[in-house]
């Protein structure tokens, strides 16, 4: 707020004139003129002498100079958009000397978040000293929701403050992306957090491989997108892509080593991204299946089924579980993907006539009214038991959830929803009635298939910014507002069907406003402000 100061005693009307003058400039800038707080004593008169005695001449008053004003500031402009922010007046923050970023003296763990800010803004890190003029201080502290943060700009000074680190890192992340963008963070308190608590990306790197390198371009994209989750589909029929201690035989000549794989695990972490792995299960075992075709499904008149293991056999569990420890071992992130989609057993119009001896099992196991559905099921179950036992929470795919039958899929199994085409597929609705946790991947909008088989196109931007919303599962027509917090986010699925439909980089490339898209929507559910050729603007402004 611009303010004038009147100083020392009022003497004469042309000083009058100026005081008015200037008080009235002042409370049009919203200002308020000040005075000295004393009374002036009448002409030809001083206050403090002796009668008879001539007044002392009073100095001129200096022509006072006016405090510098400034507009009321605006939100950042990041992509996603900060939730709220607190507009003031001042000049906001721009990385210039004496500035460094420096960590609280509780906040110690907050140092990789520290230096990596420092870099990215050319300033210096400093560690665990007291914040001084210019500078940008991390802290833990609060009570606000998880990867919540508050980023507060005062007197040439930045503070980011969260109750964890990961809401901290991504207050940095908007002063990144508003500095890249402006030049400048402005004047003023954002607090923001995200609608929802899983926001990622899924890439399939079976059918095509990607090497570690591109993975962590993901991850450095990702995380300044804030997003959080990273799905890795390494095991299918055309490719076994990570290394394997317990079956070295299943894996394919191109893949990651156990080494790159740490390499990537642990720069996910530092960017506060959790690695889910997929070793899809029944179906989609093709790799594993070349060197043990002993285990692949045949149907009554002994064709083979491609991608299928027979679960009717204890040695098919055995590998599958073998591998599920193995890498739920190496992966040290809450989740594990087991699949469950698409097993070819359930694709014919009679399933136990078809592969009796997958019907006899499910009688076996689960008593006379089972059927090879409820073999299915149990094998979900089962393998799903296993990655908890290692401590992980299963994902599955929408379609290995099946309605009526003897066995019913564990609740604790996160619904991994994809499509409503599938054979027998269910809608949206059915899982979330029965009190099931739901994930966005919705095929009509979120899946990039290479080569566009099936019908499929590639998803734009433009799209999801418009019409889509996490309460979009199955097609183009939302689920009841009421199912939102069962909805625990969305992620952008890379499939890559035809392999050699695109390189790695037209992948990225393609990828990149998707994404943009995709982080706006799942971090505030409300419907953005910014129409779409603004937001892709800014998009390319503030992240390139």
């Amino acid at each position: 707020m611009m303010r004038y100061s009147i100083r020392g005693p009022h003497k004469g009307p042309a000083l009058l004139a100026t005081a008015v003058a200037l008080a009235t400039v002042a409370a049009c800038s919203g200002g308020s003129p000040s005075g000295s707080g004393t009374s002036s004593a009448p002409s030809g008169t001083a206050s403090g002498t002796s009668a008879g005695v001539a007044p002392t001449s009073a100095p001129p008053s200096p022509t006072p100079t006016p405090t510098r004003t400034y507009p009321l500031s605006t939100a950042p402009r990041t992509v996603p958009a900060v939730r709220d922010h607190e507009a003031a007046r001042g000049p906001g923050w721009k990385p210039a000397a004496p500035a460094g970023v420096v960590v609280a003296a509780n906040s110690t763990g907050l140092a990789d978040e520290g230096r990596l800010l420092a870099g990215e803004l050319g300033i210096p890190y400093r560690g665990t000293v007291a914040a001084g003029p210019g500078d940008v201080e991390l802290a833990l502290g609060g009570t606000g929701a998880r990867e919540s943060y508050t980023l507060t700009v005062r007197d040439n000074r930045v503070r980011i403050t969260g109750p964890d680190e990961a809401g901290v890192f991504y207050g940095t992340r908007t002063l990144k992306q508003s500095v890249k963008g402006t030049g400048a963070m402005p004047e003023g308190v954002v607090t923001d957090a995200p609608a929802k608590p899983q926001r990622g990306l899924n890439v399939d790197i079976a059918r095509k491989y990607f090497g570690a390198g591109w993975i962590e371009d993901r991850l450095r994209e990702m995380a300044d997108l804030k997003l959080n989750q990273f799905g890795l589909h390494f095991s299918d029929d055309q490719g076994f892509r990570i290394a394997s201690d317990s079956h070295p035989e299943i894996v394919s000549a191109q893949h990651l080593t156990k080494a790159e794989v740490r390499r990537i695990l642990a720069l996910a972490q530092s960017l506060h991204i959790t690695v889910v792995p997929e070793i899809d299960s029944p179906g989609h075992l093709g790799a594993v299946l070349r060197a043990h075709p002993d285990l692949q499904l045949r149907n009554v008149q002994g064709t083979p089924r491609q991608g299928a293991i027979d679960i009717s056999k204890p040695a098919s569990a055995r590998i599958v579980d073998d591998l599920l420890r193995e890498y739920s071992a190496l992966f040290p992130g809450g989740w594990f993907h087991v699949g469950a989609d698409e097993y070819q057993a359930l694709t014919v119009r009679s399933p136990s006539a078809s592969y009796p001896q997958l019907a006899t099992a499910a009688r076996q196991k689960y008593g006379p009214q089972a059927g090879v559905q409820d073999l299915a099921e149990g094998w979900l179950n089962d393998r799903a038991a296993v990655v908890r036992e290692a401590g992980k929470t299963a994902k599955a795919w929408n379609d290995g959830f099946f309605r009526g039958g003897v066995v019913t899929a564990d609740k604790r199994i996160e619904v991994e929803y994809w499509t409503g085409k599938e054979i027998g597929a269910r809608p949206p609705a059915e899982y979330l009635a029965e009190g099931r946790k739901v994930v966005n991947l919705n095929d009509e909008y979120l899946y990039y298939v290479l080569g566009e088989p099936n019908q499929f196109t590639y998803p734009t931007g433009r799209r999801i910014y418009e019409q889509w919303t996490p309460l979009v599962l199955r097609g183009t027509t939302p689920v009841a507002a009421r199912y939102a917090p069962q909805i625990l986010g969305a992620r952008l699925a890379v499939w890559c069907d035809l392999s050699a439909a695109q390189t790695q980089t037209q992948v990225a490339n393609g990828i990149r406003m998707p994404l943009n898209a995709l982080a706006q929507k799942v971090w505030d559910a409300r419907t953005p402000t910014l129409t779409w050729e603004q937001f892709r603007t800014l998009a390319t402004q503030v992240r390139g």
